[in-house]
């Protein structure tokens, strides 16, 4: 059995050093936006490239908090992508501001640039690209955009850790970047966490008071703020896993290299090629015109696979005010996308037997 992903395994490399962590955390007796939290800050900062980071319960709210720390009116409009994760869409409406979807580039599954001139009204403030997959955003094209349009650019990186574009990583592409540091991710807590990184030190004043009941001195409330703090206990676990957060990309790398080299099934196809030493390979998605049918032949086989996303945002329930829009593009994506294991601890032989699975399938 090959499952689409094992947690424990996945963390077993970095027991030693969470066990650790954890240690240190139980014997200082802060537990709460400690040393662990400042450190695990300037580390990742200092990995982004960025000056700042603010370390938070979750990637909602770290998305969700910039958003509200621009203050722009509400109901004023946000770009994003029509075939992002639903986080990406409650950040906005959770801001009290409105979602304006655009359509993915449909050979990368990214925003497209070209479509955002035409999305962009008087009431448009933001927008928010989404590194689906681990793969950074055209973002030369669409800060060019947001710069014609004076807008501000919210990079969703949640699942972009590491990834790369023009010389500088994720998180470090636009005026803010919310990141999520869930258990599955490249750099996974074991719990929720998340984060956002800036080069804007009054934007990073702000956030660390909203963060916090809205409060950067004890009892003293500057705006009406949030109980949403990075944990000691999950600050000095990712701590303990960013050393070795490269050399895991690597590894995703030369997986997806493996994939990318050897399915040769023609009912797939395969996420683009172009730049396998910039993405980080957070999932493998392919697409399927009969997804179910295939999934049913891995799983018979012992290979587990997800989906990414099943349903698009437009058409949940949750945002069925949305749901007359025709955004073909997307709707196509979510009935087809299918992710393929991929994690650190495959092995060769793994993909191996998942290539030749998949090269066998007959329809």
């Amino acid at each position: 059995m090959i499952p689409f992903l094992d947690l424990k395994r996945s963390n077993e490399p970095h027991q030693e050093a969470i066990q650790a962590a954890t240690n240190r955390v139980l014997q200082s007796g802060w537990y709460i936006l400690g040393e662990e939290v400042s450190a695990f800050e300037r580390s990742f900062a200092h990995y982004c490239g960025t000056r700042h980071c603010i370390g938070v319960a979750n990637g909602l709210d770290a998305l969700t908090l910039v958003l509200k720390a621009w203050a722009f009116e509400p109901g004023s409009e946000v770009i994003v992508p029509s075939n992002a994760y639903i986080a990406s869409v409650l950040s906005i409406t959770l801001a009290g501001l409105t979602p304006v979807f655009v359509e993915p580039d449909p050979a990368t599954y990214l925003l497209d640039p070209a479509r955002i001139d035409a999305a962009v009204t008087a009431r448009t403030k933001a927008i928010l690209p989404v590194h689906l997959y681990g793969r950074c955003c055209a973002m030369t094209a669409i800060n060019a955009v947001a710069s014609a349009y004076d807008l501000l650019v919210l990079e969703d990186a949640a699942q972009a850790h590491g990834a790369r574009y023009s010389g500088k990583r994720a998180g470090a592409l636009g005026h803010a970047a919310g990141w999520s540091f869930y258990p599955s991710k490249n750099l996974g807590a074991l719990g929720d966490a998340g984060a956002i990184t800036t080069n804007d030190d009054d934007l990073a004043d702000r956030l660390r008071a909203l963060r916090n009941y809205g409060s950067a001195q004890k009892y003293v409330n500057d705006y009406v703020g949030v109980n949403s703090r990075l944990d000691e206990l999950q600050a000095a676990i990712l701590s303990a896993k960013l050393p070795r957060l490269d050399e895991e990309n690597h590894r995703r790398r030369a997986l997806a290299a493996l994939y990318l080299n050897g399915i040769r099934q023609t009912s797939l196809r395969l996420p683009p090629a172009d730049q396998v030493d910039q993405d980080v390979w957070h999932l493998f998605v392919v697409r399927h015109p009969r997804r179910e049918l295939f999934r049913s032949y891995l799983r018979e086989r012992g290979i587990g696979t997800d989906v990414h996303y099943p349903i698009a945002p437009h058409h949940q329930r949750a945002y069925h005010p949305f749901a007359h829009q025709s955004l073909p593009i997307s709707e196509q994506l979510h009935e087809e996308v299918v992710s393929l294991p991929l994690n650190p601890t495959l092995t060769d032989a793994d993909v191996a037997y998942i290539i030749d699975t998949v090269n066998s399938m007959r329809e």
